[in-house]
């Protein structure tokens, strides 16, 4: 009967063996699943984040790609300058340019405060710098910024995307 009972017990423990086998490779098995779940969830949020940006991207191109609208602010400006100067007036006639469509319709709505801040500009430049090509790109650079400044207040955004003079005359 010893025989027998050790017999059993051999069984007993050859059958945990397989039991314990079986289990740690159940366990090994959740262990990489969830490690492979974790690891896909990781590279798709980059994924997706990547796309995202490609997308924002790709729209900021579209937007850039869709033409300019000009929006001419007439009638022409004039200003007088200082009398002491030999240049005495300035007259110019400019456009403002926007990629939205939309927008036009406010640029006209606000035509006379960006005319009130242009001859205010305009008037207070030195007309010995705006003699050459550097001293008319600076005064188109300032209005360019005066003209979003004022959009931006009465608005909240810039809406204007450039300027330019389609006449410049002095006098």
């Amino acid at each position: 009967m010893a025989k027998k009972d050790e017999d059993l017990d051999l069984d007993t423990e050859g059958g945990e063996k397989p039991k314990s086998k079986k289990l740690l490779i159940i366990g090994l098995v959740v262990v990489m699943m969830g490690i492979s779940g974790a690891g896909a969830w990781f590279f798709a949020q980059i994924s997706a984040e990547k796309n995202v940006a490609a997308l924002d991207t790709e729209e900021a191109v579209e937007e850039e790609k869709k033409p300019l609208n000009y929006v001419p602010l007439s009638p022409p400006f004039v200003v007088n300058f200082d009398e002491t100067e030999d240049i005495s007036y300035l007259q110019v006639t400019l456009q403002v340019a926007t990629r939205d469509p939309d927008l036009v319709p406010l640029i006209k709505e606000h035509s006379p405060a960006l005319r009130n801040s242009l001859v205010m500009l305009l008037s207070s430049q030195d007309p010995a710098t705006l003699n050459d090509r550097k001293g008319k790109d600076k005064l188109r650079s300032d209005t360019l910024e005066e003209v979003q400044r004022v959009m931006e207040s009465e608005t909240g955004k810039p809406v204007i995307d450039n300027i330019y003079f389609t006449s410049f005359v002095m006098q």
